[in-house]
């Protein structure tokens, strides 16, 4: 970082001096940020404000409103028609509310919208009322950002530190719009390794797409690296952001850098998409984690009636998280594999691997995606890497133009290992991933990409190949049969009398002693026998012919599980299965049932079998398995020792404070 950029910055930053104790460190950025984008582009339009006006008066003199003519005398995609300047409009401490509202209100209406994002006009309201807009608006005209004497990338590297501060000092917000630089970095960097060589050739022009694009970091910063190895190759870049703040910092940091922001909208991308119909070379994105979709629900699920026309034609997750919709939006967005195919890097917690059992929306999902052969590797990440979650993430890599060599497989790779202590905690992130851990990690990928065994890889303790089937499985439902005695006791009369039908049966009490004269009986294990047991006790009491639901009540409650018992069985002679008996497991796709059943369960259970119109396709990657490694624990003399090894020193230290 230069001399001048730490100057810049630091003087800039210095401005939430004046605002504390009015403002929570959460806000600085509402007022720093909006203040920094007007005073560039005050100082961008400099030069030709004197041409902008002129056109204006042309214009108004003819009667015409056409912002494209002033928009070309400005000579950029914005303009300024006020009469009045930056500088202007803050010197007078009596009119500076008053005159900086009618400057910013004459921006054109793609700058202004920026403006109006940040809630501009209404932070001038509220610094003139706490009697500082006067300070604060003075700061900014003393700072030069005039292009030649800050350019465009200077200028973009500055609102990014600016914003990557304010995103630090605002805990309990920052993860929702800004991912940290070096996790941003890593994920470009994975996701364009096999990439490299073709994107430094002569005439590059690549489409880049965050469907949640936050703050534009993750648009910035693939920008970027393609542009570091190919400075003529042609990057156009696109978002969507659902936070009008959010969205704000994201447009106002490209026009800041000269860039076109008209690409970057604001919605939700999963009930108002703005890129509708547009594909991509690259889709990147880092979406809230555990965010439910309730307030979309009916337009997502009409969309998902119309099946693979729709996006969401591979399935629905649960309510309460939506990551897997952004995958499919994304997948959506692929370019077809004739005209160049895409690829595609994601941000997920650990439950989009193996959330929802089998043939659930979740795992039909998985399904999808590995069927098609479209994921390329999953990456375990080291843990309290984000601002407001200390959870473990992962990057999902996936392509539907994967290398030959890769086909049919997907790569599992640990990085957990690869970080390093923050100097200071910020909210959650304690640990950072340091440049040279970035740049192992970058050539461990390059080699798990061209090496297909895991084993002859440098890391191959930190990297696992499978075939993509290895992550189906079939969830089968194990029967026992039921066996039952039968008896009556005071707990199935108790049980009878809390029944539905016998609150109906007019004849109850009568029933009750009938049955009643059953109790002390030996068990019978023969059903057939204890109809008879019962119709002599009906008989006896005269209890006439039960009704239907009264029937299978009594027999509910006289009937009692016994391993011993009688097997029962169903109208065509086959044996009843035992609820209480009944297993389920997940067997592999590549295992046949019969030879489980007859190895794993039959030894244990003669009379098992399993129920197959029950049976289930699923699909999940239980990552952590891979990599797990047993370590034999500590000797329990060892342990002991070191118990009272403590137990001495608690005893000195409250020996030296109660002596």
């Amino acid at each position: 970082m230069s001399t001048k950029h730490q100057e810049l910055v630091g003087f800039i930053w210095s401005v939430a001096d004046l605002l504390r104790g009015d403002y929570r460190q959460s806000e600085y950025g509402k007022v720093i940020l909006p203040f920094t984008v007007l005073r560039r582009l005050d100082c961008v339009l400099k030069e030709t404000k004197g041409k902008v006006l002129e056109a204006k008066e042309e214009l108004e003199a003819k009667g015409i409103q056409n912002p494209r003519n002033l928009a070309k005398a400005a000579g950029h995609t914005f303009f300024n028609k006020s009469e009045l300047t930056y500088e202007i409009a803050v010197r007078d401490p009596d009119q500076v509310a008053k005159f900086l509202k009618e400057y910013v209100r004459d921006f054109s209406t793609n700058a202004f919208d920026i403006l109006d994002k940040y809630d501009f006009l209404g932070q001038i309201d509220r610094l003139d009322k706490a009697g500082l807009l006067y300070q604060v608006a003075g700061k900014f005209a003393d700072i030069d950002l005039h292009p030649d004497v800050v350019d465009n990338h200077q200028m973009g590297y500055i609102f990014e530190d600016l914003i990557r501060r304010f995103s630090e000092v605002s805990n309990e917000t920052a993860g929702e719009h800004f991912t940290p630089r070096e996790v941003v970095r890593l994920m470009v960097n994975l996701l364009m390794v096999p990439d490299e060589e073709a994107l430094a050739q002569p005439g590059v022009v690549k489409r880049i797409l965050d469907p949640a694009c936050g703050t534009g970091g993750i648009l910035a910063e693939a920008q970027d690296h393609i542009l570091r190895s190919n400075r003529d190759a042609t990057i156009t870049v696109f978002g969507q952001e659902l936070n009008p703040e959010s969205y704000a910092i994201c447009r106002s940091d490209m026009m800041i850098k000269g860039q076109s922001a008209e690409n970057i909208e604001l919605g939700n991308s999963f009930n108002d998409d703005q890129h509708k119909h547009r594909k991509f070379d690259y889709l990147l994105a880092n979406p809230p984690f555990g965010v439910e979709w309730k307030k979309v629900k009916d337009d997502v699920e009409d969309e998902a009636e119309r099946g693979y026309a729709g996006r969401f034609g591979a399935g629905l997750p649960r309510i309460n998280d939506g990551s897997l919709l952004f995958l499919q939006h994304m997948l959506d967005k692929m370019k077809p594999v004739e005209d160049g195919g895409s690829r595609i890097a994601i941000v997920f917690n650990g439950s989009p691997l193996f959330s929802g059992p089998a043939e659930s929306g979740e795992s039909n999902i998985r399904r999808w995606i590995l069927q098609n052969d479209w994921l390329e590797a999953v990456v375990a990440l080291p843990d309290q890497l984000f601002y407001n979650t200390g959870i473990s993430t992962y990057f999902w890599i996936l392509s539907n133009r994967k290398e030959s060599d890769n086909e049919g497989k997907v790569i599992l790779f640990d990085a957990r290992d690869y970080w390093a202590k923050m100097p200071k905690s910020l909210g959650d992130k304690r640990k950072r991933i340091t440049d040279e851990q970035i740049a192992e990690l970058t050539e461990a990928y390059r080699s798990a990409l061209t090496i297909a065994n895991q084993s002859e890889h440098p890391l191959h303790d930190k990297v696992k190949v499978f075939k993509k089937s290895h992550f189906g499985y079939r969830r089968i439902t194990i029967e026992r049969p039921l066996k039952l005695r039968f008896e009556v006791t005071e707990e199935a009369i108790a049980e009878l009398e809390d029944s539905k039908p016998m609150a109906k049966f007019e004849a109850r009490e009568t029933l009750i002693q009938a049955l009643r004269t059953l109790i002390g009986i030996a068990p019978v294990r023969k059903k057939v026998e204890y109809v008879g047991k019962l119709k002599d006790a009906y008989l006896k009491a005269g209890v006439g012919k039960l009704p239907a639901a009264l029937d299978k009540a009594v027999w509910a409650a006289v009937s009692v599980a016994d391993p011993a018992g009688e097997v029962q069985l169903d109208r065509k002679g086959s044996p009843l299965p035992d609820p209480d008996l009944r297993e389920n497991d997940n067997i592999p796709l590549d295992k046949d049932i019969n030879t489980y059943l007859e190895h794993e369960v039959l030894p244990l259970a003669h009379d098992a079998w399993v129920d197959h119109e029950k049976t289930k396709i699923g699909y999940e990657i239980p990552f952590t398995r891979y990599f797990y490694t047993y370590r034999i624990p500590r000797p329990l003399d060892e342990i002991d020792g070191d118990l009272k090894a403590l137990e001495n020193e608690i005893q000195q230290l409250l020996g030296e404070v109660t002596g």
